[in-house]
């Protein structure tokens, strides 16, 4: 995996030094069902609910997929719950929003804790992230983006090899949902 550019801006518009630096803020009311949610999903555990949140067109862009569409979305996070059924959220930050970033996106650094075996002391992974959730105008997000550690991800922006792994990413995300159920797993 090439080495990110810590000057290239993450889906926040921000460098990843700039993103980590963000303070941490109070939710607004309309916020508070979205955030719920986004912890419910990161931890393994996603209801019919927890996918409320998205519009129908939504697009989740992480770094090893992009999904397009509500039910390509609930993919990548029904798969995510078979991969790893423990996930733990020790850090969930709201960030303030600098002038530059609109109020439409929401930013959050959260740190997850992934566990293959649930019954493991100690994880399997962490992950540090910044979710870039944009909505729209009723407050449904339309592009979610995970960027690990705050770094930008290629993109065919990015010329042949950013054209290249955006649409690797698009395949994983097909595969994926070709053995995952739109139903989220049952917990024991």
């Amino acid at each position: 995996m090439p080495v990110a550019d810590p000057n290239a801006l993450n889906a926040s518009g921000l460098s990843a030094t700039e993103s980590q630096k963000l303070k941490e803020r109070s939710p607004e009311a309309h916020e508070e069902k979205i955030l719920q949610a986004i912890k419910e999903l990161y931890s393994s555990k996603a209801s019919e609910r927890s996918y409320e949140i998205y519009a129908p067109e939504a697009v989740f862009h992480d770094p090893v997929g992009i999904a397009e569409g509500i039910k390509a979305v609930r993919e990548q996070f029904n798969g995510l719950a078979k991969l790893f059924p423990r996930a733990d959220i020790p850090k969930f930050r709201l960030l303030e929003n600098p002038p530059s970033v609109p109020k439409s996106k929401i930013l959050i650094d959260q740190d997850v804790d992934y566990y293959r075996d649930p019954n493991a002391s100690s994880p399997t992974k962490t992950v540090n992230s910044l979710l870039t959730l944009e909505t729209n105008s009723e407050h449904k997000v339309v592009r979610h983006t995970e960027e690990w550690n705050h770094h930008r991800e290629t993109t065919s922006e990015d010329g042949f090899l950013g054209m290249l792994n955006e649409n690797r990413k698009k395949i994983t995300a097909t595969v994926t949902g070709m053995f995952i159920s739109q139903e989220p797993p049952v917990k024991n």
